[in-house]
């Protein structure tokens, strides 16, 4: 189902950045299979996420990689962990969370447009 339609500055109001999985650990009190990961988006800092990627990725296949999230939403306190950004990701057919993430290296902290 297609959403509303929006304005442009809709769209611009939402900050997306490329960053990079600096650490990731199991976050078994998660009420859904998640994981903590430590996430470097350059000049904005390292930010956390509570990101539920556990069908497809393991906590290795994590480390190193480039991630788009939304870094302007509130924090949202998940168990006993505070996650400060949205790591992007889309359905496959199985309804598994594959990542958006750049096609090619880009500088931490680059802002989607």
């Amino acid at each position: 189902m297609q959403r509303d339609q929006i304005n442009i500055g809709a769209f611009e109001a939402v900050d997306i950045r490329a960053g990079t999985v600096v650490a990731a650990e199991e976050f078994p009190k998660a009420r859904k299979p998640a994981f903590k990961l430590w996430i470097d988006f350059g000049p904005l800092g390292r930010k956390r996420s509570s990101a539920q990627l556990t069908q497809l990725y393991t906590t290795d296949d994590l480390l190193g990689r480039q991630v788009a999230a939304v870094v302007n939403f509130p924090p949202r306190q998940i168990a006993d962990f505070l996650s400060e950004v949205l790591v992007l990701g889309m359905p496959d057919a199985d309804a598994a969370v594959v990542l958006v993430s750049p096609e090619r290296g880009v500088p931490d902290g680059a802002r989607l447009f």
